[in-house]
């Protein structure tokens, strides 16, 4: 797990109460704020109450902080921001630390420190805190692997891409699942080789093979197509952009999901897919995030 020690940590803290409410918070800052500039985790306390922290490497705008909050909770959850130091400690860390394991169907996605909280009956997946995106708590990637356990009841895909894989969570989850090949890619570095190690961690990593990409530039994708399984978990423009050629890299009555966008920015998602032969089968929101399954026709 990599270190990010910071000589002083900066943390501003909510007690929002219900877990809804939280999320929203969390995912509200994630959204807004600049990769690196923060980690934002909602976290269940003692008593069921739920809070968010939020942990910065500089002083933030403590004006602008309250403002997201606002946005996302209303002015009293604004006002209601606390803000001050800690000593030095490994924030990301820190923030993943107080996460409790998330249940998607029959996957879970935990914590090195949550094992013992895991039915052994369960798909674990265990995610330490590191530098790539993809703890498996944001509610996109919980409606991916709600998704994928839909899929895996009734269909048996044999070659599966996870496009945009972060930190692995849901190649991992693949691979437990069908105890077959599954190949990741990822336009950011740092990510393929986080994904790569966590699939070793999980004891799957002959399984996963993590290639680096923009797309479907990567010449292992073009190699394997077509698929029988695309999951992306990425963002709304992103996904609009390719909707022509991840319907070329799929084959006939191919599943398709995919995640990374807002509810209202769903529509303009699923038309863009539709235009090119994809039909929507299901759809799932969660705190104000879509998840989308597709056939193609």
């Amino acid at each position: 797990m990599t270190s990010t020690l910071t000589p002083q940590t900066h943390r501003a803290t909510l007690p929002i109460g219900d877990e809804a409410t939280a999320r929203r918070v969390a995912d509200r800052l994630t959204e807004t704020l600049d990769e690196g500039e923060a980690a934002v985790g909602a976290f269940e306390g003692p008593g069921g109450r739920w809070d968010v922290a939020f942990y910065f490497a500089d002083a933030p705008n403590e004006t602008a902080i309250r403002e997201l909050v606002a946005l996302a909770a209303g002015e009293d959850a604004g006002r209601a921001v606390t803000f001050d130091t800690v000593e030095p400690k490994d924030w990301v860390k820190a923030t993943l630390d107080e996460l409790v394991p998330v249940h998607a169907g029959r996957f879970v996605v935990h914590g090195r420190h949550d094992r013992a909280r895991v039915a052994p009956n369960r798909l674990r997946v265990e995610i330490e805190a590191a530098l790539a995106f993809g703890t498996g708590h944001h509610g996109t990637t919980r409606g991916c692997l709600l998704l994928l356990g839909h899929v895996l009841k009734a269909y048996r895909p044999r070659r599966v891409l996870d496009l945009g894989t972060g930190t692995g969570v849901l190649a991992i989850a693949a691979v437990k699942a069908l105890r077959d090949q599954v190949l990741a890619s990822d336009i950011d570095a740092l990510s393929v080789k986080v994904a790569a190690e966590n699939a070793r961690q999980n004891g799957v990593g002959p399984f996963v093979e993590v290639t680096w990409g923009n797309g479907f530039s990567a010449p292992l994708l073009r190699q394997r197509q077509p698929f029988d399984l695309i999951l992306a978990n990425i963002l709304a423009n992103p996904l609009r952009q390719m909707a022509t050629p991840m319907s070329r890299h799929l084959a006939g009555a191919a599943r398709l999901i995919l995640s990374g966008l807002l509810t209202p920015q769903a529509a303009s998602v699923i038309a863009a897919y539709r235009a090119r032969g994809l039909i929507l089968e299901r759809h799932i929101r969660i705190e104000g995030w879509s998840s989308l399954l597709l056939c193609k026709a």
